[in-house]
């Protein structure tokens, strides 16, 4: 297995599309064929399925595993246009110490904030190696020029960003420009440099499984190190039937082309419940080779808070109810 490269130029990227593609030139016809070639997605089979999943039952020793391991998954977030200062130290220092009466919780594998707010993280967060992402490119609706976008995503990697999470342009998309959307996520990865790029598709507003599907392979052949689903500020934003088929995705891309590529599933995810499911689908869909924070991540503000009291639950036999945690 091959894991997906971080710094890449754009031109990499076109030449690596090309060789998938198996054209001499990447157009927007190649792109057009290539991906309405893919398997239409079958929406009955699909929701199905990810019901059925969703039904497993994960009890004792396996439930504590799968709640630190939910844990350590999360991209804790805040991404209001209220945030302060203050605000993301707090949310720093929670993930610093997620519950002070249980100094063996897991810690989140990053913060997600916006990209003015990096160097206060990065700050807060110091050598914990926590990571810090930051939303760009004009996040959420995308609507910005292309150098706009590119300015978004520098500044935040020189604050300090270990990973961007960047929006493509959803107009582009559903217009059928792919190479346009190709383009620009290839040139956001170029400025990524060291920095892991998410690519956050809105799947709320694709509107079809096969778009989403579609604009996975897309994502994955312009270099995104993850597909992500939503911003969060669209409905609906994370969905069981819409996460298995970017798994699906990652997978058959991973045998396609040896890269192995993340999943972050993001918005709407409140309940370890939820969590699980989660978990569960990315085992049995792609494999135990996603279920770590490298491959899979939870992107969520108050999932953490409902993680951590099933554990104390599971620990003490209580449940201790909302005034044990820390309000977000």
């Amino acid at each position: 297995m091959t894991v997906s490269t971080t710094t890449r130029t754009a031109q990499d990227l076109t030449a690596q599309a090309r060789d998938v593609l198996g054209v001499s030139r990447l157009t927007n016809r190649a792109l057009t064929s290539w991906l309405h070639g893919l398997p239409g997605v079958d929406q009955v089979g699909c929701e199905a399925r990810a019901a059925a999943l969703g039904t497993r039952s994960v009890k004792t020793t396996s439930k504590a595993w799968a709640i630190d391991t939910a844990i350590g998954m999360i991209d804790l977030t805040t991404l209001e246009g209220s945030d302060t200062v203050g605000k993301v130290r707090s949310l720093c220092a929670k993930a610093l110490v997620p519950d002070a009466l249980d100094p063996t919780t897991p810690r989140p594998a990053a913060i997600c904030v916006y990209g003015d707010m990096v160097a206060t993280a990065k700050a807060a967060l110091g050598d914990s190696g926590i990571h810090v992402a930051a939303v760009a490119t004009a996040f959420p609706s995308g609507r910005a020029s292309m150098a706009v976008k590119l300015a978004d995503t520098r500044d935040a990697v020189e604050a300090g960003a270990d990973e961007i999470d960047m929006v493509i342009d959803r107009g582009a998309f559903l217009s059928g420009d792919y190479l346009t959307v190709f383009d620009q996520i290839a040139e956001v990865k170029q400025a990524c440099g060291d920095a892991h790029l998410k690519v956050i598709m809105e799947t709320g507003e694709l509107v079809t499984y096969d778009n989403v599907r579609r604009a996975s392979y897309l994502s994955m052949l312009a270099g995104g190190d993850f597909i992500k689903t939503s911003t969060g500020k669209v409905q609906p934003a994370a969905t069981l039937p819409v996460t298995l088929i970017m798994l699906e995705a990652v997978r058959d891309w991973r045998e396609l082309t040896g890269v192995q590529v993340g999943v972050k599933p993001a918005g709407g995810i409140k309940t370890t419940k939820d969590a699980i499911k989660y978990l569960v689908m990315v085992s049995e869909v792609a494999g135990d080779d996603w279920l770590s924070p490298e491959w899979f991540r939870f992107g969520a503000s108050s999932l953490l808070n409902d993680l951590i009291l099933q554990r104390q639950k599971l620990t003490t036999g209580a449940y201790s109810g909302a005034d044990y945690v820390t309000i977000d």
